[in-house]
């Protein structure tokens, strides 16, 4: 799957609980892909932060990176200031609304609660406009929509059908809809159709919008999986740890993935 990543490709990525396809990240450090344009879904934690430390990232579209208990984003935080890394400076709900428009086909989406902030300073292509509806004065942001040209995250079960089985993840189903082809890796693949069956109908995307799927247990680890495993902390903490030093985060990519920083 990580072969149909491309050079300059927009890759979506959720949020460190929603299901992190942590399985996937070898496979994309073996292909050799480059220049990637993330888009954190809100926000992005320590499978960004290993891309962008080992070269592979030159944008990055987000509200906000951590490897929360554990602290900051170590390679992100070099990455910023040394200018290495494009940053795009977002927020939540413009996220969601961006991946909103793109799933609608529409040229933008408006939204409220940016007007005053600073963020809008750093982002030429959102505009203020007024609100068409009414007479009087109404302000608005209008934000472009997010495409990205592939989606990919890990959820608990899909079928030999392509369909897959989010639960309530509904960031997963936006970002699915979004992006021209979505990759997932799930715990289980199981015979059957996942729509035959009443209680978990609701939760699933279809294969409709999803292009490849590949089975990896524990495929979210060191990250938990909603009603699967818990999130093993000690181990953000020792990533963070050895992190911290590019030569700390040169060993780490070479002991545990067998790659070495792209320059």
């Amino acid at each position: 799957m990580a072969a149909r990543l491309s050079n300059g490709c927009k890759l979506a990525l959720p949020v460190d609980y929603a299901g992190v396809s942590m399985a996937m990240i070898q496979p994309i450090l073996d292909s050799g892909v480059r220049d990637l344009d993330l888009v954190c879904v809100p926000t992005g934690g320590l499978q960004a932060d290993i891309l962008i430390g080992a070269g592979r990232v030159r944008s990055l579209e987000t509200s906000a990176m951590t490897l929360g208990e554990a602290g900051g984003a170590p390679c992100f935080i070099r990455a910023m200031k040394s200018g290495a890394l494009k940053m795009r400076d977002s927020t939540c709900p413009a996220i969601h609304a961006g991946l909103m428009a793109a799933q609608k086909d529409l040229p933008f989406l408006p939204i409220r609660g940016l007007i005053g902030t600073d963020v809008l300073r750093h982002r030429a292509d959102w505009k203020i406009i007024q609100n068409p509806m009414v007479e009087a004065e109404d302000k608005i942001v209008i934000v472009p929509p997010i495409a990205p040209d592939f989606s990919l995250f890990h959820a608990p079960l899909a079928d030999k059908d392509g369909n897959v089985w989010i639960g309530r993840r509904k960031e997963l189903a936006a970002m699915a809809y979004a992006a021209k082809r979505t990759i997932v890796t799930v715990e289980k693949i199981v015979d059957g159709n996942l729509f035959d069956d009443e209680n978990l109908s609701a939760g699933i995307i279809p294969s409709l919008y999803i292009d490849a799927v590949a089975e990896a247990e524990f495929g979210a680890r060191p990250y938990g999986l909603w009603a699967e495993y818990g999130k093993q902390t000690e181990v953000l903490m020792e990533y963070a740890a050895q992190a911290k030093t590019e030569d700390g985060f040169a060993a780490y990519l070479s002991e545990k993935y067998g790659a070495e920083v792209l320059t």
